[in-house]
């Protein structure tokens, strides 16, 4: 088993949401660099254009500019891209939005406006485009969709961002519950739940609440541009063939903790259960046995390792 076999990803047709900066643009260039054909969609079409005709000096990169916060928009994109293709294989639902305030000023517009982009647009976009999907995957090769969490659904932190944090802890569970549904359709729905990365969205974020983020990261830094392409390209590829958001399944995090399965229930429940049929009718192939091999042997590189360790330290499985 080769390595340029196992996480290629050349020739798939992937849509990025929120890909004209950030995490998008990060994960749009990997694909684009490694041989797919992406399309880009955000709010503002000069910078979607503009990100669109640099990247596509590397590759095949089409944007369709869109405001995925209304619906109306998220049936023009859908009915955009099914005009240009008869399948999709990657969706990455990484469109999103954040407002901080008090608690006793936070207003419904901070509310509905995070809300809508954060959660229902993951839903309803992959709901649209659920025949490109489908028209995608197989047996053997399932078509993929990536939605983009935080780690700010899983913990609290200093930061009063309330509606940011729910619907990402939103994202997480819609994540579960989509990844059960669609697995019989051939498609493996996953999350990524990412820690702090230099973003405008971080930008918002003053200078102690900067020095706290970095001085609470076991690696003292922010996340950098290889960091998410790395994670999105497993998600996407071969590698990742076996790995699939189910209730027991893993739950992967990005900078903050660590990347792995977020707790020893979530990593027991998944190194028994690959030896069981699945929701995608298979068992477990062999580099999924290596993979589940190296997580027994360093606790520390994919999550809790063993009961012991986690009885001992019961904060990590949180």
């Amino acid at each position: 088993m080769k390595i340029e076999d196992l996480f290629s990803v050349k020739g798939k047709i992937a849509l990025v949401t929120g890909g004209s900066r950030g995490l998008g643009e990060m994960i749009a260039r990997a694909y684009i660099e490694n041989g797919v054909k992406v399309y880009i969609t955000a709010r503002k079409a000069d910078a979607c254009m503009a990100l669109a005709e640099e990247l596509s000096k590397h590759g095949e990169c089409i944007a369709i500019p869109a405001d995925l916060s209304r619906m109306e928009e998220i049936e023009r994109l859908s009915a955009e891209l099914h005009k240009r293709e008869k399948k999709l294989d990657i969706l990455v639902n990484n469109a999103g939005a954040s407002w901080g305030a008090q608690f006793h000023e936070f207003p419904e517009n901070g509310w509905d406006k995070v809300m809508d982009l954060n959660v229902k647009s993951v839903f309803f976009l992959t709901q649209k485009l659920l025949d490109l999907l489908e028209a995608a995957g197989s047996e053997k090769a399932y078509s993929r969709v990536i939605n983009i969490g935080s780690i700010e659904g899983i913990r609290t932190t200093h930061l009063e961002a309330y509606s940011y944090a729910a619907s990402k802890a939103g994202v997480n569970h819609l994540t579960r519950i989509m990844a059960k549904f669609l697995a019989p359709k051939h498609i493996a729905v996953n999350a990524i739940a990412p820690g702090y990365f230099p973003s405008k969205m971080t930008d918002a974020i003053d200078e102690h609440g900067s020095r706290q983020v970095v001085e609470d990261a076991p690696m003292k830094r922010m996340g950098a541009p290889e960091d998410m392409a790395g994670i999105a390209l497993y998600l996407a590829s071969r590698a990742s063939g076996f790995r699939l958001w189910r209730c027991h399944s893993g739950r992967w995090r990005i900078g903050h903790h660590r990347i792995g399965l977020a707790s020893w229930q979530d990593h027991r429940d998944t190194v028994v259960g690959l030896n069981r049929p699945t929701p995608q009718g298979r068992r477990e192939p062999p580099h999924s046995r290596a993979f589940r091999s190296l997580s027994q042997v360093d606790p520390h590189a994919f999550g809790v390792g063993n009961r012991r360790y986690a009885r001992q330290n019961p904060w990590r499985g949180s």
